[in-house]
């Protein structure tokens, strides 16, 4: 019994020095340890750089009385159950849900404290953001065309050979071909993959160059957070401002914005992570979608190209390399399309539920923010269901 308790205790011992080991050896699993999956605040925990408000806030129209009656539309959640709005959201721990159309909110919901002003982390959403970016640099000819080589806007990457080939485009189309490790296959991979260490780490250059090319370049599409953080550092070099400043000057104070909006960084000067950490108000991220719906244009001044807009959100004869659920959402220009049924629908999206959805053939937006979100696609038949249009989700 002695042998064995020492055996126990041996093991014990050694698995807590290892871990030690490996503490220091990557100090990003700290973080890892600490927080796992990220919430809604821990972007808190990074630096941030701000991009100011607009100096004139434009403002959507209250109309006296809302569409409770949305309360009671059906709509189908992430286990095709059929079920009323209401409790979509209940059972999605959905946060803030605005629906609002030619520039009226007409539903509205929020829970635990938030409010259409709360700033809340889009995760994911903010691939969409670097993407409109990446179109205003291309427009004051920052950058020369996404065909150049990354290596032409960051030297430094020419000394890992994985670079050599990609492209902007391929950055922008997440085909870069370089090695990801996502999240999932259970705690141990998450652990340890590479959507943990982009996401924790605080020295993202150091991590990226040490990256490996495991498909060439524009052949292979794998959804990753590399592509969009080697964006962000793009930006930086050809525009030589943070991405914060840029897209302030360029986008946020354009649009009427009403609060300011932040950027995560992974160290005090550092690299942005373009690809999960913009903090934003509902309301301004509605913003983005009404610039969207009006081809880029905001009171008559074209703020982003109208050829960018088509282009992020206009897959035209290409093949989708992604299909995600019944609507075949394929990722373009990091957006989210979908392909399924009537298409011209297109949306932001980011993990835990938060959501930018824009329907032209509606002149509708919706924003969420959520906890986990209760999954599947509702967002369609919303729209349609306030503009009179037939809808049904496809059989089978």
């Amino acid at each position: 019994m002695k042998i064995f308790k020492k055996i126990l205790l041996t093991l014990i011992y050694s698995f807590f020095l290892l871990l030690f080991a490996l503490l220091l050896w990557k100090p990003y699993l700290r973080r890892v340890l600490r927080y796992r999956t990220p919430s809604a605040e821990t972007y808190k925990v990074f630096p941030q750089e701000v991009s100011h408000k607009s100096d004139s806030a434009f403002h959507f129209i209250r109309p006296v009385k809302q569409r409770n009656d949305l309360d009671t539309l059906h709509v189908l959640d992430g286990n095709n159950r059929s079920i009323p709005l209401k409790d979509y959201l209940k059972n999605g721990h959905v946060n803030v849900f605005i629906v609002i159309r030619n520039d009226s909110v007409l539903y509205e919901r929020y829970d635990k404290g938030y409010s259409d002003s709360t700033l809340k982390s889009i995760f994911s959403g903010a691939k969409s953001m670097i993407s409109i970016a990446i179109g205003q640099a291309l427009a004051d000819h920052s950058i020369k065309s996404l065909d150049d080589k990354v290596t032409q806007y960051i030297p430094e990457l020419k000394s890992n050979p994985a670079f050599a080939q990609i492209t902007l485009k391929n950055l922008l189309e997440m085909k870069s071909g370089l090695e990801f490790q996502d999240a999932l296959g259970g705690i141990v991979k998450a652990f340890f993959s590479d959507e943990a260490k982009y996401y924790y780490t605080d020295d993202m250059k150091a991590q990226l160059m040490k990256v490996k090319l495991v498909n060439k370049p524009g052949t292979v599409w794998v959804y990753k957070s590399i592509d969009p953080i080697l964006l962000g550092w793009v930006l930086k070099k050809a525009t030589g401002k943070s991405v914060a400043q840029y897209f302030e000057a360029n986008v946020w104070k354009q649009i009427g914005t009403q609060y300011n909006a932040t950027w995560g960084l992974d160290q005090v000067n550092g690299l942005t992570n373009t690809a999960s950490r913009f903090q934003v108000t509902a309301i301004d991220f509605a913003k983005i979608g009404r610039l969207y719906l009006n081809k880029g244009k905001y009171h008559g001044k074209q703020v982003v190209p109208e050829d960018w807009v088509n282009q992020s959100v206009n897959i035209g004869a290409e093949k989708p390399a992604s299909a995600k659920g019944w609507q075949k959402s394929a990722h373009h220009y990091l957006w989210w399309i979908p392909q399924e049924g009537d298409k011209g629908d297109y949306a932001a999206e980011g993990m835990l539920g938060q959501r930018l959805y824009i329907d032209p053939k509606t002149n509708t937006i919706i924003v969420q923010f959520a906890d986990h979100g209760a999954g599947n696609y509702p967002y369609r038949k919303i729209s349609r269901y306030l503009s009179g249009f037939p809808f049904s989700y496809p059989k089978g």
